[in-house]
């Protein structure tokens, strides 16, 4: 494992080196891999940012992201201009349908509920509205529709997308699957394959949840 005072510095020259992100304003923690970051930020993209970025460390085993959105008075907005402007990104992303999505806005924080066919859907509503001006929290509750399917189809259609992503290899990952629902664990090997792990799952016919408790590992740490 990498040394937390070596994994520090990395995320720290990490986060100076990303553009979208102020660093100084940022404090960085390591303990046993797990990072966490306090401090400020100025916008919610910013937060998102942050976070980003630490993800792309090699080494990180976890992230505890305790940053406040403190909101310049150029970047203030009243919550109906910003639920205006959150309705109208929806509307605009031509992969999310219409009407499927609703948005309240209470303190800057805006709350995504409604009901979708899929789950890059979900997460589409997301990305669609995370940049605009004023917001200082998404809390996404949009539900994914439930379509009934065999717990081993599930189960077979996602190791079938892992072989072909050749991740087979490389990964020990069990899937179980029960009512729509999916449970990933067993050992990746950064959170890039976390992440293209938890997608291959979302992606399969009849899931509507993932419970991911796969454990990042790194090779020859």
């Amino acid at each position: 494992m990498k040394k937390d005072i070596v994994l520090q510095k990395d995320v720290n020259d990490e986060l100076a080196w990303d553009p979208s992100v102020e660093a100084k304003n940022i404090g960085v923690g390591v303990k046993d891999g797990v990072v966490t970051l306090t401090g400020s930020v100025l916008t919610y993209s910013e937060k998102f940012a942050a976070e980003k970025a630490v993800r792309r460390i090699d080494g990180v085993r976890g992230i505890a992201e305790e940053l406040s959105v403190d909101l310049l008075g150029e970047h203030m907005r009243n919550d109906s201009d910003i639920t205006a402007a959150v309705a109208n990104a929806l509307d605009w992303n031509a992969r999310i349908p219409k009407g499927s999505v609703t948005c309240l806005v209470e303190g800057g924080i805006v709350v995504l509920g409604g009901v979708v066919d899929w789950n890059y859907q979900r997460i589409l509503a997301s990305k669609s509205v995370r940049h605009i001006l004023g917001i200082k929290g998404v809390n996404n509750q949009i539900v994914v529709r439930v379509k009934p399917a065999d717990a081993s189809q599930i189960k077979g259609k996602i190791a079938d997308a892992l072989k072909r992503l050749a991740m087979e290899d490389s990964l020990s990952i069990q899937v179980e699957a029960d009512k729509g629902k999916v449970v990933l664990r067993g050992t990746v090997h950064s959170w890039t394959e976390l992440d293209q792990v938890s997608r291959t799952a979302w992606s399969a016919p009849g899931v509507v949840e993932v419970e991911n408790d796969l454990v990042v590992a790194y090779r020859g740490k």
